[in-house]
């Protein structure tokens, strides 16, 4: 029962950490339509500040600001001079992004060096909870708490408010939010710079979690959140969420079980929902 708990709890936090990436990825490829493979590099960026902030400050809640700041500086820069020429075109956004992708890993090192760096998880967060045989380490709990708040947080703006329906309205006729006098690119800015900023939140969370960050884990970690918008269907949150906790899950209790499918069961996963499910187990509405 004990292992049972502890698996469970791992591939939760690593499910919600991929959904953190994912979600943003939801909102940038699910609803406006670009594929960007650069969205890894944001989130390594967001591991690489966090560390660096925090080692600055001391302050936990300092280098998570100082991620999600970086994001948004990264996703104005990826909007305005990478994304903005190519909107429309994939065979373009592809080709483009990967090589935005690897500049911004190489960046890392140019930066931060090449070697990995230790990220320490703040005191407060050390250590875990023990019931009987079951030990429950906190910060896997609190990234767990924080995947919730963030999915909660989301849906709200995008079914409760104002802008929330403009996002949607967008995403379904862009010519006629257009007629109504609203900014579709700016709109469009906004929710790729939201997008950059939930990825380098992953990143944050990710670095203590990890204990090591490298600048490649960016392009390792964009596979895994692409897979996640795939099952879970494109631009539907629930389905990121869902999807994000059935890879975790699966690379938790696989890698203990059965370690040689490790590395295979989230491909094959995909490829089972592909072919009985083409759309994604959730289908986004308008």
């Amino acid at each position: 029962m004990d292992l049972f708990v502890n698996l469970l709890v791992n591939g939760l936090a690593t499910g919600m950490l991929i959904f953190l990436l994912a979600s943003g990825l939801t909102l940038i490829f699910g609803l406006m339509d670009v594929l960007n493979f650069a969205h890894g590099g944001l989130f390594a960026w967001g591991a690489f500040a966090s560390v660096w902030f925090y080692t600055a400050t001391g302050s936990f809640f300092g280098a998570i600001a100082g991620a999600i700041l970086t994001g948004i500086i990264l996703g104005l820069i990826t909007e305005k001079l990478i994304i903005t020429p190519v909107y429309g075109n994939h065979i373009q956004q592809i080709l483009i992004t990967l090589g935005f992708m690897l500049v911004l890993t190489e960046m890392l090192k140019v930066v931060f060096g090449p070697n990995q760096l230790a990220a320490a998880t703040p005191e407060w967060l050390n250590g875990s909870w023990v019931f009987g045989d079951i030990i429950i380490i906190k910060y896997r709990i609190f990234i767990i708490a924080v995947g919730i708040a963030v999915f909660t947080v989301i849906q709200f703006i995008l079914r409760r408010t104002k802008i929330g329906l403009i996002v949607r309205a967008g995403v379904i006729n862009k010519e006629m939010v257009q007629a109504l006098g609203i900014d579709i690119k700016r709109l469009f800015l906004f929710v790729f710079i939201a997008g950059a900023a939930l990825a380098a939140l992953g990143g944050a969370l990710f670095a203590p979690y990890s204990g090591v960050i490298y600048a490649e884990m960016g392009l390792e970690f964009a596979i895994l959140a692409f897979i996640v918008v795939v099952i879970g269907g494109m631009g539907s949150f629930p389905g990121s969420l869902l999807a994000a906790i059935l890879v975790g899950l699966a690379g938790s209790f696989m890698a203990y079980y059965v370690p040689a499918l490790s590395l295979a069961v989230n491909m094959l996963l995909m490829a089972a929902v592909l072919i009985f499910r083409p759309q994604g187990l959730f289908t986004a509405k308008g």
